[in-house]
């Protein structure tokens, strides 16, 4: 066995009695690695240096647990706002969810009136009264299902529900922009203009 051989196994044995584990980056004929320097360094700290290192790594720490929460915060509001614009939604098609139906059902209505004018000076006429009866649970029905009709005659003229189709004088008592006369009810669903009503505006 040569000298060199047998001063590497005495080293060795003598770090087996330390306690200590072979450094990872040792090369044969090296006094010292790198992660030998740096356990020594980490060894030759002061209190000072190492409290002040801890106080870095909290403050990291806490930087990062402040970024988590942020993100924790921003997808809760996300998801809260997520279920309530689907609430919404349910709730409008619940309350819409008719509207194509009622829109299409609407000149039944219409012609049920005219009918019922037609025929009002034939008062007991069982034909007529048949027609007043599925009038009457027509209107229920609409009732029912939240549609109103709109009937501005004599108010204010309002853009929104009605629809100007002719202007004319204002009658004896009437206040200009009033509506005088209505050739077609209009109709509201659940507060929405389902169909606008056709007006004439008594003129300025």
């Amino acid at each position: 066995m040569t000298e060199n051989t047998q001063n590497k196994d005495v080293k060795e044995e003598a770090q087996c009695a330390e306690g200590a584990e072979p450094c990872c980056c040792a090369k044969e004929g090296e006094a010292e690695c790198a992660c030998r320097k740096e356990e020594q360094a980490q060894e030759e700290k002061t209190p000072e240096q190492t409290l002040e290192d801890l106080q870095t790594a909290l403050k990291l720490s806490e930087a990062k647990v402040l970024e988590h929460y942020d993100l924790y915060v921003r997808a809760m509001a996300e998801l809260e706002n997520t279920r309530r614009r689907a609430s919404e939604e349910v709730q409008k098609a619940r309350k819409f969810g008719i509207e194509k139906f009622a829109e299409n059902l609407l000149p039944v209505v219409d012609s049920l009136e005219k009918a019922l004018e037609v025929t009002k000076d034939q008062e007991g006429d069982p034909v007529r009264e048949g027609m007043l009866a599925v009038y009457r649970q027509l209107i229920h029905a609409l009732d029912v299902s939240q549609m109103k009709p709109i009937d501005p005659k004599g108010e204010v003229f309002d853009p929104h529900t009605q629809q100007a189709v002719a202007m004319v004088p204002a009658p004896e008592g009437a206040q200009p922009g009033t509506v005088v006369d209505v050739f077609q009810r209009g109709w509201m669903i659940a507060e929405r203009v389902l169909r606008p009503a056709m007006v004439s505006v008594a003129q300025g």
